[in-house]
């Protein structure tokens, strides 16, 4: 770890920081103005083993290609009594496929909704809905016991889960997502909460109160 940090790797932090969202090294790029990723891939591994070194509670962890700047998986049940859950349409829809088909890849959720789901995990991880677990370069999702408590679901088991999910809140059986390495194919949407089970949810807010169906 170098004694004094390059302003570069000051800027790479800022970015990470302000996104509050993995980043590729060519977004990183291109959020800073520059033409040449080397000195930016540089100082991103700087910045990982700076915080790996320090005391902090957070910390710079690569998933998949993309780099973020978290909090240590200790101390993300610390910040939950000050973290508001937000549960904006796209919110929901992630994290009722990570519900159903838990445990699941994040690479495959990502192959079923896009890229938004490296931003809508890293947002459910933080206010303690999702679990996140290294699995070879991407991360295994399942759901936290406080996701069974904050729906008034009985159990934390993933198939008492799925069984809530279809039979109290209408949401269909769906076959499971493909596994990494599967040959291409129409991504799957995966199961969709039934419309007429909860009130429709802004799109930016969150309601006060746990809505009634994922």
């Amino acid at each position: 770890m170098p004694s004094k940090l390059d302003d570069l790797v000051f800027q790479v932090e800022a970015i990470l920081f302000a996104a509050g969202r993995p980043l590729s090294v060519k977004e990183i790029t291109d959020a800073l103005g520059l033409a040449d990723y080397r000195p930016v891939l540089k100082a991103v591994r700087t910045l990982e083993t700076t915080y790996r070194n320090r005391q902090s509670a957070l910390e710079v962890r690569k998933v998949g290609d993309r780099y973020a700047l978290q909090l240590e998986e200790r101390y993300v049940p610390t910040v939950h009594s000050v973290t508001p859950v937000e549960m904006a349409p796209r919110t929901l829809k992630t994290l009722t496929l990570v519900a159903y088909h838990q445990p699941i890849l994040q690479s495959v959720l990502v192959r079923m909704i896009g890229d938004v789901a490296y931003e809508e995990v890293q947002h459910l991880r933080t206010v303690g809905l999702v679990r996140t677990e290294p699995k070879g370069s991407t991360l295994e999702l399942t759901t936290t016991r406080r996701f069974a408590e904050y729906f008034g679901i009985a159990s934390t088991r993933p198939e008492e889960i799925r069984k809530f999910l279809e039979q109290k809140l209408g949401v269909a059986p769906s076959p499971p997502p493909p596994a990494d390495g599967a040959p291409s194919t129409e991504a799957p949407e995966g199961p969709e909460p039934a419309p007429a089970a909860a009130e429709p949810a802004p799109e930016d807010a969150a309601p006060a109160e746990p809505p009634s169906a994922l």
